[in-house]
Order: C-alpha cells, then structure tokens, then sequence
C-alpha cells in the first residue's frame, strides 16, 4: 500500500479532529473523558463505542473495533487508505502531494494493482468487440429476446464471451504478465494446467466501482446446463463484492449532475438494466446476495432513503427483510417495494410497464407493515385454524413497534383482516412475547482461562504504562520480556518514546500494528473505566510484574535443564548447576 509523507499525515490528523469526524455519522455524547455512541460497526442498543479526543482514537468495547481518524474513514465509507486520506484531505481542504512507497511489498503490490485494473479494462473491451463482431448471434439474440435496447448495451459496456479460449490468448498477446491474468480473475487455470476464460461462452456484464474503474464481471449463461446460471469473477485485489454495487458509477454521475432523492436496490443485472431502461436510473443491484453493510455504507454516500425491490416471491421477500435491518442499522431510511407473487422488477416492466412498477414504488412499506403483508400471504384466512396461526404470528410482528400509535394502527388492520375484535387483539397483544432481537454479529473473542495468566498479565502491564497510571509511571520495560509479537511492538513504542522524552499516544499503534489485532483491542478494553486505577489495580500491576518475572524465570529453567541432560563437558555442567540452583531458590521466592 503507498503512503504520503509522515509529516502530511500528521498534518492531516491534526487537521481532522477525531471527535468532529466521527461526529459527522453517530451522535456523540460525552461522558467523563470520553465521548460515546452506539457502534456505527455493529448492531448495539446501549453505547459502548468510546472516542478519546486527548489521544485521538476510538475503541468499541462491543466488537472491538478501533483506529485513528484515517481508520474510522476507511471503515465508515469502505474505501482504502489512500481513498480515506483523500477524503480527509478534501475536508481539510490540503492538497495531497505525491506519494512514495514506505516498502518494496507495498510498491509490487501497487504495480500488480495497476496491472490488474488495465487488464481488466481492455478485457471488457474484448468482449465488446467480440459483442459487435459478428460471430455473437446467440449473445444477441438473447439480448434482444430481453428486450434491452442497444442505448443500454452500450451504456453498461454489456460484451460477449465466444468461448473459454480466446480471452487468454489476447491478453498475452497484449503482454500482461500470468500473475496479473490469475489476479483479474478474468481466466483462470484448469485442472490440466490450461489457461481458460472464467466466463467462457456467457453474456458478459462489466462491474465498474464509483471510481469508474472496471474491477469484475458477472456473466449469464445462454443455455441450460447444471451449474450456475450467473457467475461473478472472483474476489481480487481490486474487486470484494460485499463493498460493491452493481450501477454505482452511473448512480454516482446522476447525482453530481443533478442529485438524486432515493436509490432502488434490486437483485440482479437484469433487473437494473430493466429499470435504467424504463427510465428509473437511480437503480443498483446487490448481484444476487443479501446486502452487507459495507454495501449500505457505500449507499449512505448517495442518498438517505433507500428502496429496497426484490423479487416477489418468499425467497425475495426474506432478503428484503435482512436488507432493510441492515439498512436501517446504518440510519438509512428504507421501504420494501411489494411486487406482484413471483415477478422480478423486469417482469413487472415487461408485463405492465413503467406506470406498472411505478405503483410498485408508490406502494413502498415499512419494514413491519411489510412483514405483516407478506404473513397474509402465506395463510389461507378463510380456513380457521389458520387465520388463527396468522393472527398469533401478526401480533408478534405489531409487538415488535415501538410506538403504541403504529401498534393501534396496525391491530386496526389486522381486526379488518381477520374480522376479529379490536378489544380481544389489544388484550392477547399484551400477553404475546416480544420477539428477541437478532444475536449481534460480533466474532467471538477468544475465552482467557488458564494458560492465558501471562498474557492477561502482559496485557494489564502493558495497558498500565500505555495508559500513564500512577503506580506505573517510572515503570522500565526494557526488564521485561515478551514473546508475543504485538507486546513486543507496543513495548519497544513505549520505550523509544520513553529514550526521546515524548508523549506516549495510543492512537500512534495503529500505524504499527495490523488492522483489527485482537491483542490491541484486549489492551485498549482495559483503559475503560476504573479498570486501571486505584489500589485494586495497583496490586493487579504488582501481580502481573511478579507473574511475567515468575514465567522468564521458569522457562530459563525448563530450557538449562534441557540442555543440562544433553550436556558432556564437566566444567560446563557445573556451571549450569550453579545456575540452576539460583533460579531454583528464586522461583521459590517469587511463589511465597
């Protein structure tokens, strides 16, 4: 990865305060020291995202996550480094200047990147011209049979593969080099070592990200066959289809030239290219997966209002639902687009036109109001066991309000529904359970017991000297020895800042330590509270020297006896009993 001068970093940091940002997407509110908010990275009721502004760093003590200020931009808007220190930048309103690479592996890794991108770029040209060159009959006849006009074909860049051959042989005649080819997963190899179009033989849709860069493509088969009939080029350096969306580049350019009020997310290419070409081009597609919250991020950079259309079978209507929590988690607002049973967006233009979809879209619900309809669709309420399994359902949903007006609302619907009173609905909604929320998707930290004593050990000591407490203030680091990698790393920080005299700031370790460390996240969870202060947490300090002092000294030990038994010369032997013998009685001092 390249990175501009350290200085502008600096610069940049300081120039972008932490609290301002971040302020920028959560509401903050401050308490104590810190300023707080409910995790804009994970589904939470009670806060518990923190953000120190004398150190300039944020800490999640829910999920974990943590970072400075490029991190925070990185993770919010999904985009890289030097992407998040652009936006910075422009928000500072400094110029970038010209980068440099800080390694060799990071310079290699842009070059490949760069490759990757041309590559990908005149592969969709390939297939372009394969497209118009007179030898794609089935490709065009399926286009036509979908009724896509060639304004369309040509705006979304759509090209044709002729077979699993010719892909291959072009881009080595244009001389990209094999590791570039197998990156773009573009081709790959086969089983016999054969170099082989990943899309062979298919319809070819190019996804380009809101840089305007092609970074992938989907590809339709023709025929029916036993696999799959869209594929997607794998995930790349330049290409994670959780982070993209199909459409977001035109998205993107219609709200620069004039802005846009909402964004309709469908399923699949067909279904945006349907809508684009019926004229509601403010249209992406999620590429036949749930939405992820990256992708809904990537949303919230557009618009706030979000519709969501998929297709209208029970299969659609269930994605509908997880991609409305996942939205409104991110405080976009959402609506569900009911579509007729069994039609996708493209056969509701088809089958009815744009007035027919734009009903579609008028009709847009609420999340609860849309679970309630899509629940009368799967009871036969004339049968009376189960209009009652429908009515025992449908409270569970009203309970989920939180509002007594939309609870009133809704019972009204459901007593007109069901012809059963409003009395009797409003007394079983009072004893009907309010559905559990969905289980946080946080990954589980590892559980510390036993043989994790030294490292909770060198965790707290660590945490203690990073976090200037009292009883740690004098404390020397350069006695004590560590063996985990990013101990290590936070020790020789806080010594070389020790040697130089300068402030030691925990918000500098995320330039040194690799994204989402847990090891960093288990040390930065102590600075909450009282955790360190105190005399509790002085003898838990005291404890932890003694603990790391007892776990050096015993495996000295353990490793001199080893070699003791192995050892021949006499002078030699004796001088490790010797040794031997001092760490002997210094253990047992250190256990009394």
């Amino acid at each position: 990865m390249k990175r501009p001068d350290p200085d502008f970093i600096e610069q940049l940091k300081s120039k972008n305060d932490l609290v301002d940002v971040i302020g920028g997407y959560v509401h903050l509110e401050k308490k104590g020291a810190n300023y707080w908010a409910c995790c804009p990275f994970h589904h939470e009721k009670t806060p518990s995202f923190a953000v120190n502004a004398a150190d300039q760093y944020y800490h999640c003590f829910g999920c974990g996550a943590s970072g400075d200020v490029i991190k925070f931009i990185r993770e919010i808007e999904s985009v890289d480094f030097m992407d998040a220190v652009r936006i910075l930048a422009e928000r500072a309103k400094l110029p970038v200047p010209d980068f440099s690479y800080d390694t060799e592996q990071a310079a290699r890794t842009k070059k490949l990147r760069d490759e990757v991108l041309r590559l990908l770029r005149d592969t969709a040209h390939f297939y372009l011209d394969n497209l118009n060159g007179g030898h794609a009959d089935k490709h065009v006849e399926y286009i036509l049979a979908r009724g896509i006009r060639s304004s369309i074909v040509r705006k979304f860049g759509l090209g044709a593969s002729l077979n699993f051959r010719d892909l291959p042989r072009y881009l080595r005649s244009k001389g990209y080099s094999e590791e570039a080819m197998l990156e773009s997963g573009a081709v790959t190899k086969s089983e016999r070592g054969e170099w082989i179009d990943s899309l062979g033989g298919r319809l070819i849709f190019p996804i380009i990200n809101a840089m305007g860069d092609v970074v992938a493509f989907g590809g339709r088969l023709l025929e029916k066959a036993d696999f799959a009939k869209y594929k997607n080029t794998k995930e790349t350096l330049v290409f994670n289809k959780s982070k993209n969306l199909y459409n977001i580049n035109l998205v993107k350019k219609r709200k620069q030239a004039g802005g846009i009020s909402d964004i309709i997310v469908v399923e699949g290419y067909m279904d945006a290219l349907a809508l684009y070409q019926a004229g509601f081009e403010n249209v992406v597609a999620s590429m036949g997966t749930a939405l992820t919250k990256e992708q809904a991020r990537l949303l919230k950079r557009y618009t706030d209002r979000v519709l969501i259309s998929y297709d209208g079978d029970f299969a659609g209507q269930k994605g509908a639902m997880r991609g409305l929590e996942i939205l409104r988690e991110e405080q976009l607002g959402v609506r569900v687009v009911p579509l007729p049973e069994g039609l996708d967006p493209d056969d509701v233009i088809k089958r009815q036109g744009r007035e027919g979809y734009q009903a579609c879209l008028d009709a847009a619900m609420p999340l609860i109001d849309f679970k309630l309809a899509s629940l009368a669709r799967r009871y036969d309420l004339k049968d009376t066991e189960q209009r009652r399994t429908y009515i025992a359902q449908a409270l569970k949903v009203i309970a989920e309000a939180d509002s007594a007006s939309v609870r009133e609302e809704l019972l009204k619907q459901l007593r007109d529904r069901t012809g059963t009173t409003y009395e009797s609905l409003r007394r079983d909604l009072e004893k009907a359970p309010r559905e559990a929320p969905p289980p946080e998707e946080t990954e589980e930290k590892p559980r510390e017991e036993g043989a994790d004593k030294v490292q909770k050990a060198c965790r707290f000591l660590l945490a203690s000297v990073l976090f200037g407490a009292k009883y740690a203030k004098n404390f020397d680091l350069s006695g004590v020895s560590f063996t985990d990698p990013v101990h290590n790393t936070i020790a020789e920080y806080i010594k070389m800042r020790q040697k130089s005299g300068g402030r030691v700031r925990p918000s500098e370790l995320f330039e040194l330590i690799e994204e989402d460390d847990a090891e960093l996240s288990a040390i930065l969870d102590l600075s909450l509270g009282e955790a360190l202060e105190g005399e509790r947490a002085e003898r838990v300090f005291a404890d932890s020297v003694k603990a790391l002092e007892l776990a050096r000294t015993q495996e000295e030990l353990n490793a001199l006896s080893a070699r003791f038994d192995a050892e021949t010369d006499l002078e030699e032997r004796k001088s490790m009993t010797r040794r031997i013998l001092e760490l002997t009685i210094k253990l047992k001092k250190l256990n009394t």
